[in-house]
């Protein structure tokens, strides 16, 4: 009898030994997330190229801030689909993103969404400087909720 349950003793401990190894794998993609003492804690979604929508996400930021103080709220705008091209070098809010970041304010974009932009474009599009590149801008969102943070969607 031992000789039937050693290839099935030793094909689930190659099975589990694979599962705990995509496991640390999955985890190593992940983002680290932000040490913070901060009472409330947001994530502002913007996947929309509307520069209206673009606009308000930065003034929920800006006067969610304003209300609570930057000690005690910490906020992370995350980018993703075409609503990454708010966090594009160049675009008309870069100066108030730049301000922003200096404030504490976090800024993400999605590493997905930027290559679909250089494989359309031809070439890398630069981001504003600061900008932290995450590697999917959705599971960024998700991994932050996990921690606590409140999804907002202007």
């Amino acid at each position: 009898m031992k000789i039937i349950y050693q290839p099935f003793i030793t094909a689930l401990v190659i099975l589990m030994s694979a599962l705990l190894s995509l496991s640390v794998q999955a985890a190593q993609k992940e983002a680290p997330l932000p040490e913070t003492f901060a009472t409330h804690k947001v994530v502002l979604q913007i996947s929309d190229p509307d520069p209206f929508k673009q606009t308000l996400v930065l003034n929920v930021a800006a006067n969610l801030q304003k209300y609570y103080g930057p000690e005690d709220v910490d906020i992370e705008i995350v980018a993703f689909g075409p609503g990454l091209r708010l966090m594009l070098e160049g675009n008309s809010n870069t100066k108030r993103i730049k301000s922003m970041m200096d404030g504490g304010i976090r800024l993400s974009g999605c590493a997905n969404t930027l290559e679909g932009f250089s494989k359309q474009l031809g070439y890398k599009p630069a981001l504003i400087e600061g900008i932290q590149v995450m590697p999917a801008g959705a599971g960024r969102i998700l991994q932050l909720n996990a921690a606590g943070y409140q999804i907002l969607k202007p």
